[in-house]
């Protein structure tokens, strides 16, 4: 993974976008799962791939730095024990495993009895409507509360319901913020973002840990790249992951 960067510097670099292939690398993945580089911090979407000037990621619940939180979510019992359950859901529904991730650090911190007040229940903190429209035939002959306290229920629902979103609405940020604010709001906002702060702000601490953990396999998942310049964008297509990877 360093060697990917450093060679995404060194084709910065060449771009004329940086002045040396050490200089600090910003990225951001996109609803589309489009990665953006840029040798700049061109706007807030951009976090700090490479840089010793960032602010660290955050997630809520959670004080520590990014560094510090990507090694908590690679060493916690709590999250190791979930993630057979993380990984069987993200390969039967089609749902990026680190997308998973995301929502249920942002969501509950892995906390598997966690219930919000409105009774949003378990890891990724579900309600029980979504719970019957998302759970099988068979999932639905136990009580909703048992169904979204059992991880494995809990994370196959989820998945299935957030899976069903991105088809709906196209994109991640947009299914995201209907998890957050309900499909009307969505809806009502021309099936982009709409303008809750609450809402943004939740989508964009996913976002931002989504694209963190996808940091360390992004040459294998990103589907796109894009090298992004102040004046206009350079795409590059997958195989520039390709040729970058040992």
């Amino acid at each position: 993974m360093k060697r990917f960067f450093t060679c995404l510097l060194a084709l910065l670099a060449l771009a004329g976008l940086v002045q040396s292939a050490r200089a600090e690398l910003w990225g951001y993945v996109d609803g589309d799962r489009v990665a953006h580089f840029s040798g700049s911090r061109l706007d807030s979407r951009f976090q700090a791939v490479m840089s010793d000037t960032a602010d660290p990621l955050k997630v809520p619940g959670k004080t520590d730095a990014g560094g510090q939180l990507l090694t908590w979510l690679d060493f916690a019992p709590e999250v190791l024990s979930v993630q057979p359950y993380v990984r069987e859901a993200a390969r039967s529904n089609g749902v990026d495993a680190e997308l998973l991730e995301a929502v249920i650090a942002v969501e509950s911190g892995y906390k598997r009895d966690a219930v919000s007040p409105r009774g949003a229940t378990g890891l990724m903190q579900i309600s029980a409507v979504a719970a019957q429209r998302y759970a099988t035939p068979q999932e639905a002959q136990r009580p909703a509360l048992d169904l979204l306290l059992d991880p494995r229920s809990n994370v196959q629902i989820g998945a299935r319901m957030l899976a069903d979103l991105i088809r709906r609405f196209g994109h991640v940020d947009a299914a995201l913020a209907a998890w957050n604010a309900g499909e009307g709001a969505v809806r009502r906002a021309g099936g982009k973002m709409p303008p809750i702060d609450e809402t943004q702000a939740h989508v964009h601490m996913v976002l931002e840990l989504y694209w963190a953990l996808l940091q360390r396999s992004l040459p294998a998942l990103a589907q796109q790249m894009k090298i992004e310049q102040a004046e206009h964008r350079v795409r590059s297509a997958e195989r520039l992951a390709k040729s970058a990877t040992p």
